[in-house]
């Protein structure tokens, strides 16, 4: 790898685009350097993980909103919809938007945290649309996910976003392009301006993920990979984009990030070197924010020790400075101790996500989030007693520079009535690669199949599951089955949309 340092110039440095991030992105977009086997392995399990997420929130309003929204763009041999018949297909960017939404709606697909936030895995839908309808094949898409899951994870590591209050989609526009420009397999000119688009475009504020948490958190992902491919449908027909964007006089560093005197060390592959990041990235066994992932495994664990919760007096959470500003009572949101609040906000309040675990010693998608669950009167009460605190020895080790080393969990402390402290802490989830238990290729099917067992008929499932695990060795007729069709009787047909524009 090799660090690039970042920063603005002004106008009259006429800094040459040799010497900008976005080339750079670029140079490793087009960079053929084959795709390593384990790599390889790694997409096949993530494509399985974002369409057991997708299906499970198949009937979920936001993604039956999208999904409406699509097929009012259809087009013969575009691309197809999570639930709906193959032949149905619609034009790529909008089979993005559908899909994409469907992946982010439940919050339990997979993740990279370093500088900022990422999920990487919102590359898959807007990547695979485009391979599907321009012919592609199945190592095109290998390529081109890898590129994705690279350019994504590499930004993260470098670029800050969260504390200027700027959403982490501003890195998935780039990420995105910069996969579809390695699976088209476009010209370097291309995928720069590509980049410099979609990055300009996909510029939005955290309060989607502040206050009363909307719907737009499940859209906000897929709008990104379809602004992405709007882009590259440009700039392929010779259109640019303002350059340079990120060390511009007036750019997204000067303006929008560190400012002026910012600078920042952004490391991606040399040539010739392969693209890995996603090896490093982890998947969720919890459907709620990854913050949460090792502090539901600790709850489950400090629970045994715990012989009457009417006992507690409080319940003090030490860790990370993201996890106490962002999901923790840092962010001074009291949307987060509410319980009428929305499935969003409740998925962003640790202290709801405890109190539950602590509870039921088990964590449901879809019961968990219940507003009866969200109301129980014994919840609320130890909900209540919940805080947290920024310790920055957890601060010190979540940005660890050594992947093995870095820590998303925190120290619980429960204060007893009698006075009695019960300790315990877990650095990460047992689902990490370097938790109790990391995720292998039966983990990623086993989760399929839970949250798909009810919506698929066995033939579909074990159809998809098969092919997927195919994937290098297909062309574009069978890349264009990498779907997956729900029981026409259990896909919600429209009652829950009333209409809108298209």
């Amino acid at each position: 790898m090799k660090n690039h340092i970042v920063k603005t110039y002004p106008s009259t440095a006429i800094l040459e685009k040799e010497n900008q991030l976005a080339w750079k992105i670029a140079e490793v977009a087009s960079d053929d350097t084959p795709v390593t086997e384990s790599v390889e392995n790694m997409i096949v399990n993530r494509i399985i993980d974002n369409a057991a997420v997708a299906i499970a929130s198949i009937n979920r309003k936001p993604v039956i909103t999208a999904r409406h929204q699509a097929l009012a763009h259809q087009r013969p041999n575009g691309a197809p919809i999570f639930g709906l018949p193959n032949e149905q297909t619609v034009h790529a960017e909008w089979a993005a938007w559908a899909n994409g939404t469907a992946v982010r709606e439940l919050d339990f697909h997979d993740t990279f945290l370093a500088a900022d936030y990422s999920h990487p895995a919102d590359n898959i839908p807007p990547i695979l649309a485009v391979a599907q309808q321009t012919g592609k094949d199945g190592y095109d898409l290998i390529r081109g996910i890898a590129t994705g899951y690279e350019i994504q994870i590499d930004l993260v590591k470098g670029i800050c976003l969260h504390e200027h209050k700027i959403d982490h989609i501003a890195h998935l526009g780039p990420s995105v392009a910069a996969g579809i420009g390695s699976l088209l397999q476009l010209d370097p000119e291309v995928i720069f301006q590509s980049v410099q688009q979609a990055l300009h475009t996909s510029i939005t504020t955290r309060q989607s993920r502040k206050g009363e948490i909307s719907s737009w958190k499940a859209f906000a992902p897929a709008h990104a990979g379809k602004l992405a491919i709007e882009a590259v449908d440009r700039c392929m027909r010779g259109e640019g984009a303002p350059s340079p964007i990120y060390e511009g006089e007036d750019s997204v560093i000067a303006w929008i990030l560190g400012g002026k005197n910012a600078e920042y060390s952004v490391p991606l592959p040399k040539p010739g070197q392969p693209k890995t990041a996603i090896l490093e990235s982890y998947t969720k066994e919890h459907s709620a924010e990854y913050q949460s992932q090792a502090l539901i495994d600790l709850a489950f664990n400090i629970r045994e020790k715990i012989e009457d919760f009417n006992s507690i007096d409080k319940i003090v959470l030490h860790t990370s400075h993201h996890t106490h500003y962002v999901i923790g009572t840092g962010a001074n949101d009291p949307q987060k101790m509410d319980p009428n609040a929305s499935r969003e906000t409740l998925d962003h309040s640790i202290m709801y996500i405890l109190a539950v675990a602590l509870e039921d010693g088990s964590w449901d998608h879809i019961e968990s989030y219940s507003p009866d669950r969200a109301k129980r009167d014994s919840t609320v009460n130890l909900w209540q007693k919940i805080s947290t605190r920024e310790d920055p020895e957890w601060t010190k080790r979540y940005h660890d520079p050594d992947p093995s080393k870095r820590a998303f969990g925190g120290r619980v402390e429960v204060k007893l009535k009698t006075g009695e402290t019960i300790i315990d802490e877990l650095a990460v989830a047992n689902a990490h690669p370097s938790g109790a238990k990391p995720f292998k290729r039966e983990d990623y099917i086993r989760k399929f199949k839970s949250l798909t067992e009810q919506l698929l008929d066995h033939n579909e499932s074990d159809r998809f599951l098969d092919i997927v695990q195919e994937l290098a060795a297909l062309d574009n007729s069978g890349l264009r089955k990498i779907n997956i069709e729900v029981k026409s009787d259990l896909i919600e047909k429209g009652k829950l949309d009333p209409g809108g524009i298209f």
